[in-house]
This record gives structure tokens, sequence and C-alpha cells, in this order.
């Protein structure tokens, strides 16, 4: 997108926010116009009456009209007649009115500034200057010289707006000066900020690649990179240094003492040899804290006998609960805290349904609130309830900005009842940010499916929670599901067992061979099969562990866009890269974004498209649709969303599909593994399809993942005794 450079005086200050510096401002155009316009965008501190560089684009806002959208500004240096008087006789020079300010100009000319940071001395040259106003001009030509707000100093250094955003919410007014000091700390103090953006923010610093600034840093976010590729809570000494020296493109030195200042700085923790990041640390230490100490608020028993209750509610709702669902309802009600865990066709949303209905009767004025770690998640859960759920960010009130929650100790959560859906993708500090808020919760019930994927983040918690034995778990064997799909239930069930026998005899699960590079077209021809039966787009989804090869998920996603969502002349499209967008293509969300109430891994579709010709900024945008809520996208924003016609098994965890489609072939073997292979199978609700290489499926069912390194569980039975 071509961005606009404007000249413009800057007027007033409408609406500013200190602790991210976004703002809203009035300017006039500096030509003969003089025209007055608003403008949006991060800006430090503006000075009145002073003329800017802006640069940016127009961009009309559906309630406030045409604004002028800020992407960098810097203050001008005057370079005409009439903006060096305004500029000597303004506030920066005490003394000097416009009188003597005309001489100024009229005797160095419009070079007036250049000469005399060259040389003062040309101020001699004006005899009505006494030497008291020649310090006072010396002063303020160099203070304009230094002058130099964070925001124009880090775009100047390549740094994105929101990453400004985030570092004045870090640093305020201070941002410029200790960024100046060590950038280098913007990894440890600001979210969102890596090593890299940091090193190359040094190079234009000038900063030494010797720098023990540089070396402290690599270590710091080598710890955290290991542990989000391992999923482990903590780092050996050997992998990090090797993961440091791949970092710093050196070997490094002198690591044992910076792991030392590190330790004292508590930026680690090093316990028996084990290097923790301090988030990880304190979400395990935290955890197990709260957990022993729980529950902080008590809730009434309930004086009714609650096998005579349960008995009225599977009456109500025509069902006839078996001995280890009336076991998971009771445990909820005589205990503050429980975990039930069920794979799919036990019957979990069974169990929750009665525990809803029997909590608002025996409980009528207790909050209860459901919540689950994805958005989609959240929209199953409600679903499924009939009540309001919400994602944990929603619940806990995450601000973008500074990655932190509003809610918390000092901020509780206002509810007497909690219900987590999907609990095994909640990481180890999700959790603990969560528990923080909970001390006026009299009960929290956990539900997840044990055996499915982990968390993205570190942290095995819904595993650590159970094996610690130090909690009610009720775990659910017995499938449930007879109606359509007890054959993909039965499957996934095998699948975690390490079989696949029933696939030899299944009616709605089923494997066919062939080769990779036959994947794109067989699927095709599975999808127009369904067609046939009456499927619609939406009731199919391709699920596929990578992204790359002739059979992942970037080459499925073009094929299966051209028959599920075919060019037509009515029909808007535009290319970027190697990716059409058309109206009607069905699309995912990839990036949180909270001010829009859409979520990483939600799906939704473009329905409409704004060509560059249209549009009064010169580029294309898409307007997608998340259900009933509506997004518009700007081109510099399309990296937030990509097709969703074929999706990962991770980005799939939480949904349920009643077809899905799931490739399986050789170069996808060092992913495969039986608890991918049984998430994905467990998507499906009524018919499966997995095809691709025998060998392939054989692999995944017999690879058992290596359990992820953690010492939560160590800490909970620690804390309870």
């Amino acid at each position: 997108m071509e961005e606009l450079k404007l000249q413009a005086r800057f007027l007033l200050m409408i609406y500013h926010n200190p602790s991210n510096g976004y703002g809203v401002a009035r300017f006039i155009s500096y030509d003969k116009e003089e025209k007055e316009f608003t403008a949006t965008g991060i800006f430090g501190s503006l000075e009145e009456e002073r003329v800017y560089n802006l640069s940016g684009h127009y961009e009309e806002h559906y309630r406030y009209g045409m604004q002028f959208q800020v992407s960098s500004y810097e203050l001008m240096r005057p370079n005409d007649e009439s903006s060096l008087v305004r500029y000597f006789s303004s506030a920066m020079f005490p003394g000097i009115g416009k009188k003597l300010a005309q001489q100024i100009v009229d005797t160095l000319g419009e070079d007036a500034i250049d000469k005399i940071l060259e040389d003062a001395s040309c101020l001699h040259t004006i005899s009505s200057l006494s030497d008291k106003k020649k310090a006072v001009i010396i002063e303020g030509v160099n203070q304009f010289q230094d002058l130099d707000d964070s925001v124009v100093f880090l775009t100047k250094h390549g740094l994105s707006l929101q990453m400004i955003a985030k570092i004045q919410s870090a640093y305020g007014d201070e941002a410029v000066s200790k960024v100046k000091e060590n950038p280098y700390r913007l990894v440890s103090e600001v979210d969102g900020i890596g090593f890299h953006t940091a090193d190359k923010l040094a190079g234009a610093l000038h900063f030494e690649a010797e720098q023990p600034y540089r070396s402290k840093a690599a270590i710091l976010a080598s710890v955290m990179t290991c542990c989000m590729a391992s999923g482990d809570s903590f780092v050996s000494m050997e992998r990090l240094y090797h993961e440091t020296k791949r970092l710093m493109k050196e070997e490094p030195a002198d690591i044992n003492a910076i792991l030392d200042e590190l330790v004292m700085e508590r930026s680690i923790i090093i316990e028996e040899e084990r290097i923790y990041h301090h988030t990880q640390y304190d979400a395990e230490c935290g955890t197990a804290a709260f957990l022993a100490q729980y529950p902080y608020m008590e809730m009434e028993q309930p004086s009714i006998v609650l096998t005579d209750e349960i008995a009225l509610i599977e009456e109500k709702f025509h069902i006839t609960y078996e001995d280890k669902q009336k076991q998971a309802i009771m445990t909820f009600f005589q205990e503050p805290f429980a975990i039930i865990s069920g794979g799919p066709g036990t019957g979990k949303t069974t169990i929750v349904k009665g525990i809803l209905a029997l909590a608002e009767k025996l409980y009528p004025q207790a909050g209860i609130t459901l919540c689950a770690p994805t958005g989609r998640a959240a929209k199953r859960m409600a679903q499924l309830s009939d009540r309001e759920a919400m994602t944990i960010h929603s619940l806990l009130k995450w601000d973008l900005e500074s990655n932190q929650f509003v809610k918390g100790f000092d901020d509780p959560l206002d509810c007497d009842i909690l219900i987590v859906d999907e609990f095994s993708m909640v990481d180890s500090w999700l959790f603990y940010c969560l528990l923080r808020a909970c001390k006026p919760v009299a009960k929290i019930l956990l539900i997840g499916d044990k055996d499915q994927l982990p968390s993205v983040s570190p942290g095995s918690v819904l595993h650590d929670l159970i094996s610690s034995e130090c909690f009610p778990v009720i775990c659910l064997d017995k499938i449930f599901r007879q109606s359509e799909g007890s054959d993909v239930v039965t499957l996934a069930h095998e699948i975690n067992e390490g079989s696949y026998q029933s696939l030899q005899y299944a009616k709605e699960a089923a494997f066919f061979n062939c080769p990779a590079y036959e994947i794109c077209g067989r699927v095709r021809q599975i999808v127009e099969s369904a067609y046939d039966k009456g499927y619609e787009n939406q009731d199919i989804q391709v699920l596929a562990p990578m992204y790359q090869g002739v059979a992942g998920i970037d080459a499925l996603n073009r094929s299966l866009q051209e028959l599920m969502n075919p060019p037509q002349q009515d029909k808007r499209e535009f290319t970027i890269g190697y990716r059409i967008f058309r109206e009607g293509d069905k699309i995912m969300q990839l990036k949180n974004q909270p001010e829009e109430n859409v979520y990483n891994g939600d799906i939704g579709s473009i329905i409409e498209i704004i060509y560059a010709s249209e549009d009064i900024n010169k580029q294309n945008r898409i307007v997608a649709a998340y259900d009933d809520i509506i997004v518009e996208y700007t081109q510099d924003m399309l990296h937030h969303i990509t097709h969703a016609y074929c999706i990962s098994i991770h980005k799939a965890q939480g949904s349920e599909y009643p077809i899905v489609i799931m490739p399986l072939v050789n170069e996808y073997r060092h992913m495969l593994q039986r608890r991918l292979l049984y998430t994905g199978v467990s998507r499906a609700k009524k018919s499966l399809v997995l095809l691709g290489q025998q060998e392939a499926l054989h692999r995944g069912v017999h690879s058992e993942e290596q359990p992820r390194k953690s010492t939560l569980k160590q800490r909970i039975l620690k804390a309870f005794r």
C-alpha cells in the first residue's frame, strides 16, 4: 500500500491513551489550503503549533468520518521564511519576538538553522541580539536537534507501531532513553519483542556485538524458545547452550557467569540443573500453592439427597446416567475442585447439562461461569449447554499491548462456580493466571480429554493434575454414542490404545491407499462424493499435520478452493502472493483481535471484497463474518487470516465436524504420533475418511509422543504434604 506524506501543523490532542500511546489529534495542512483534519495513530508528545511530516493513509471511519491514519511522523525542520519566523518567535525561544525573528531570517537566510548549528558565531552579524538572546537561540536550536520522541525514534529504527505501543506501555516517557541505554532489555521486559528485533535495533544504534547485554538477552530468549518448541517447562544446560549458539551465530562466551547474573535478577531460576524461565517457575509454584489452600470461599453442601435429584434430572431430560456419570455429578457437588476426563462419546456433555440444571436448582443465587481456551471451543460449549460461554482470555480481560490480564489477585472473578471445558489445551501459565483470579470462586470443575494433544505453550497441566492423585478425578471410559459416528468413536478409542482394527469393517470410517502426489485429487473426489450425499461446505473439514509439501495444508487449500468456492463472474477476488482471496472463501483467524472479538482459530467466511480502485486509500479490503461478528481487514492485516478448507489438527482442537478428511503420508512422518491421530480422528462427528500410505497410518498409531518435562506434579505433592 502506497503511503501518503503530509506536512501539517499540530493544533490539539482530542484523545490520548497514555498506556498504549494511541491518540486522536487535530492538524491543519501546511499549504495554501490550510485544511483542518483528524489524524489517529500512536503519538508521543506533540508540540502545539509545530509542523510535522506525517506518513500514512486516509481511512473512513464508520462513525467519525474521514481520518488520516498515521504510520510514522517526525518534527519538520522549518525551511521557508514564514515558518522560520514562526519557529524563532515560538515558546522555544523566550524573549525573541516576531520582529527579532524576522531580522534573524533576513540576515541568515532560509538555512539559518544549519548555519547556527555549524557555527554559532554567525549570530554576531545581527547587532540587535544581546549575548543573553544569542544564548537563548543557540540553546533552542540545539534542543530542536536533540528532540526525538519515542514514536519518531523507534519508527526510524524499523519498529512497527504495534511494537512501539508495547514499548511505550512498558516505559512511558523514558522509552527512548531506556532503549538507547540497552535495546536488549526489550527481550525480557516487553512481550512480543524477540532477540532478532532487539539485535537489529542494537546494530542500528551501533552497539558492539561483544556487548554483554547481547549474550544475556540471547540466553534468556533461548530458554523460552526451547520451552516453546518442546512444551517442557524447563531446559537443560546442554540444550540451552546449543540454542544460544544458534541464535547468536557464535559461541556464547561466559555463559555460566551470565546465568548467575540472570539468576540474581530472577529472570531465570535454576533448580537441580533444570533452568526455568521465571514465568514457568512461578506458574508451577503458584498453581501448587493455590490448589493446596483451595477453596478460599466455602459453598454450603446441599442438604437434599443427590441421588434423588439426579433421578429428577434424568426424568426431565429423558436420559439415564450410568454409575460413573452419576459419580461425576455427585463429585461436583461434594468437592470444591474436580476433574472430569473422557474421550469422544463418553457423555461429558450430558454430565455438564445435568450439573448446570442441578446447580441452578440447588444454588439459585450462585453465579456460574463457563469458559474454554479457544473461541470455537467456547462457542461449542455455549451451544451444547444453552448458556453463555467465553474464552479464558476474555474472562480474564486480556490486554493485547501488555499481554497481561486485568483480572487477578487484586481484581478477581465475580462468580461462585467456574467450569472450564477443553482443559487439555490449557498451558501452565494460563492456568496459573486463571487461578490468580479465582479466590472468590467456591467450585472449579475442569473438563478435558487427557489423551488429546497438550497445549501449544509449555506445560502438561491436565496430565500433571490427574497423575498427582491429589484431586477427585472421574475418568469416563464407557462409549455411549450408538447413533451416527459410533464407528469413529470406536476407532478413536482403538487408536488411543495402539490399534485400528475396526477400520476393516467400519461403515462410517474408512482408509484409502494412495501416494502423496495423488492426495489433492483424491480429497476432491471425496468432497464431491459428500456433496452427492447432501453435505455442504460447512459440514466438511480437511485436517493435515503440516503446511508444506504436495499433501500439505497450503497445497490442499489451493486445490479445495477451486472445488468448494470456484471463480464466478459475480464473485470478487484478488491475489496476494500465491493466494487468491475470493468472496465466499472459508477462512481462519490467525491472530487474537480482542477489540473485534475474534481470536486465533476462529473460522468464518469472506462476505465482501472492496477493490483498491473503489477505496479512498487505494487498497483492497476484505469483510468477513464469524457467525454474527463482522470484521474488516485492510491489506496490511491480511496476514491475520488464511484459507480454512484444510487446517492443522492443532487448530481443530475444541471443534467437531460432521465429516473429517485426514491425509496421512510418509512426508508427515516426523509429526505422526498417536496423540495427533487420536485428536484428529476424534474431531469427526459422523464420518471419517483417512487416506494416504498404510505405513504412515501404522507409524502414527504406534508412535507415542515423549512426555513433556514438567515439575508441576512434584510441586503439587509437596504443597499438599
